[in-house]
C-alpha cells in the first residue's frame, strides 16, 4: 500500500500537522476541525509506504487513518513541567 499525501502545519499551534490524501486535499477533513487548525500551510508531498520511517508519526497508522477518515492529525508532543521551563529560559536569552 502506497499513499501519496499532502502535508499541511498548523499556523496556530506549533508542531501540529495534518496528513491528507494528495487527490482529496482538504475535503475530508471537519469543518470544526479545520476551524481548529487554521489555514492550513503546505510543508511537503510525501509518498508513504508501511516501511517509510515518520520523525513523529507511525506510518502504518497514518496510512490507516487516512483511508479510515480520509486525514491524520499529528498532535505536538507533550511537554512536561521540566521542558516547558527551559523553554521559557531559552526564549528570554539575547540572540546573536
Amino acid at each position: 500500500m502506497k499513499l501519496l499525501c499532502d502535508i499541511y502545519r498548523s499556523p496556530r499551534k506549533d508542531e501540529m500537522y495534518l496528513y491528507v490524501q494528495k487527490q482529496d486535499g482538504v475535503s475530508k477533513v471537519p469543518e470544526s476541525l479545520q476551524q481548529l487548525f487554521g489555514a492550513p500551510v503546505h510543508v511537503t508531498t510525501m509518498l508513504i509506504t508501511p516501511e517509510r520511517k515518520l520523525a513523529r508519526a507511525d506510518a502504518q497508522k497514518v496510512i490507516h487513518a487516512l483511508q479510515e477518515q480520509g486525514y491524520y492529525l499529528q498532535m505536538p508532543p507533550a511537554q512536561d513541567d521540566e521542558m516547558r521551563a527551559i523553554a521559557a529560559q531559552n526564549s528570554k536569552l539575547p540572540r546573536g
